[in-house]
């Protein structure tokens, strides 16, 4: 499945930049005029079920197919954000990315005790502005303004693809390409340390970004951007 993009900047190196669950590509319209000043293009997609993007039957592989479906091979950087790095995880041997970074990712619900309530997200389709600020108190107007309008163009059919995650299998492994796990210090996502002793054990780079949430890049993009500091 051919995905929608959008793209900002003429240069050679490519960064692709992938959402996550509920989002859309509007969702890095602060990342990606920064990756431009770094001198890259960047190509950032909507997932199938998400945004412009065509809605069909959803799971974890058919997201990372649509990736291979539609952006350029062996970018220079790809980055995916929560459902965006398990797509991305699943796609990343044939992609072949020069450097593959992992921005709090969704594949850190496996085995979760308790486990996450996917239903929730169903239910945060209707959000208002208001609830929207107050469960994510870091972030510009612009960013609510965004998560509204992405909301509005959601497939929640989605989470039934979400639920195969587990199945997917999706977290890598002596990976292909250099690969940076990003995880948020105040995720409501769960971090055990055993969890990024494992990541590590794989070959795995793992930083912590501290005082945010799981929206990296939406908390603080500073500190997103500095969590990404040799990688960029």
């Amino acid at each position: 499945m051919k995905l929608y993009t959008r793209e900002w900047g003429t240069e050679d190196r490519i960064a692709v930049l992938i959402h996550g669950i509920m989002s859309d590509s509007r969702t890095w319209h602060r990342v990606a005029p920064r990756l431009v000043e770094r001198g890259y293009r960047v190509i950032a997609v909507d997932l199938r079920g998400h945004g412009r993007s065509p809605r069909g039957s959803y799971s974890p592989q058919q997201w990372a197919e649509d990736l291979l479906d539609t952006v350029p091979p062996t970018p220079d950087l790809a980055i995916g954000h929560s459902l965006g790095a398990v797509a991305l995880a699943l796609a990343a041997d044939r992609l072949a990315p020069d450097r593959a970074v992992y921005c709090d990712p969704a594949w850190q619900t496996v085995n979760a005790e308790p486990p996450l309530d996917l239903s929730v997200f169903a239910r945060f389709k209707s959000a208002t502005r208001e609830q929207i600020t107050a469960m994510n108190p870091r972030w510009d107007p612009t960013d609510v303004d965004v998560e509204l309008a992405t909301l509005r163009l959601w497939d929640p059919q989605t989470i039934e693809g979400a639920k195969l995650i587990a199945a997917a299998d999706p977290i890598p492994d002596r990976p292909r390409s250099p690969s940076l796990v990003q995880l948020a210090s105040e995720s409501f996502l769960r971090h055990a340390p055993t969890n990024v002793e494992d990541l590590r054990d794989r070959g795995l780079e793992v930083r912590v970004v501290q005082d945010v949430g799981h929206c990296i890049h939406r908390d603080n993009l500073d500190a997103f951007l500095a969590g990404l500091d040799g990688w960029l």
